[in-house]
């Protein structure tokens, strides 16, 4: 089942260089979602051949523009082209009134359902569920109120081992349960346990979302043990001041919370505009956390 992340927008603050300001698309099992819409999103899904009526929810950090400015337009397009399916919007306390007050004034009448739910900055709290798949919101440490988000896939059934249940002579209308955990006993009394007779799944993955915040071991516990992990890298260690006056954190930091938590991969992005050549930032990350990778525009990196 397919895990991974498309970054979309990758610039702190302003487009520049190329780089657009923040949003990235999580692709899990087909079923897409976006967190934060920058400024042109919806260009960078058209360039990299993401029809939008695919995505169902989309997730805001917080409302800071270069975090949501692209996201009246994406939901306008998606009213354009005669989108029928119900949207999901998930974000900060402010985020339904803006988006009411745009189509109040522009007198939008959306053909299809928005659903705007609040998410909450001091808690820890599932705001999606599926069958594959748990989201849940927790609080950051920025200026203003601000979440990351956590994808974690959920436990896969094992998988029949067909030689086994074929030679001991499994009825088929059996195997479900034998998935489920039941042993089977066969007619002469023989029991087969189901351990026996499935392939143990992968297991569950997980991807975490660090958007803007300083670096506090405040939101530590809620990315443990994370297999990638988006963590912010706005600035150089050189300008740590400059980092804790913004609400933001340096590419070392990044690499600190990654070894603290048990991240297996790091990817850092939100890079500030003074940053033409990137290789600085990933070098500094990759002295601390060897498994650094730079999120840029356009890469799919699976999970």
């Amino acid at each position: 089942m397919k895990f991974e992340v498309l970054i979309l927008g990758s610039s702190s603050a302003t487009p520049i260089y190329g780089r657009h300001p923040t949003a990235q698309l999580v692709n899990v099992n087909e079923q897409l979602y976006l967190i934060d819409c920058g400024e042109g999103t919806q260009v960078q899904l058209i360039k990299y051949g993401v029809r939008s009526n695919r995505i169902k929810h989309i997730f805001i950090s917080h409302l800071h523009g270069d975090h949501y400015l692209g996201l009246i337009g994406l939901i306008s397009s998606m009213h354009l082209v005669g989108r029928k399916d119900e949207l999901h919007v998930y974000g900060p306390p402010g985020l339904k009134e803006i988006i009411d007050l745009h189509f109040l004034h522009s007198q939008t009448v959306l053909r299809y359902a928005l659903h705007v739910h609040t998410t909450q900055d001091d808690v820890q709290d599932v705001i999606f569920e599926n069958e594959n798949l748990l989201v849940s919101s927790f609080p950051l440490d920025h200026r203003i109120a601000c979440t990351g988000f956590r994808f974690d896939e959920k436990k896969h059934l094992p998988t029949i081992d067909r030689e086994k249940t074929e030679a001991i002579g499994v009825p088929s209308a059996y195997l479900s349960l034998v998935k489920r955990g039941y042993d089977y006993t066969a007619s002469d009394g023989t029991i087969y346990r189901w351990q026996d007779l499935t392939v143990a799944p992968p297991a569950p993955r997980s991807y975490a979302y660090c958007s803007d915040t300083v670096r506090t071991p405040s939101y530590l516990p809620f990315i443990q043990q994370i297999d990638l992990l988006y963590h912010e890298a706005t600035f150089l260690h050189e300008m740590v001041d400059r980092a804790v006056d913004t609400y933001h954190t340096t590419a070392l930091q990044a690499a600190e919370v990654a070894i603290e938590v048990g991240a297996k991969k790091l990817l850092i992005g939100h890079y500030s505009a003074r940053y033409k050549d990137l290789k600085p930032l990933l070098q500094e990350s990759r002295e601390t956390f060897a498994e650094t990778q730079l999120a840029l525009e356009g890469n799919w990196y699976r999970i």
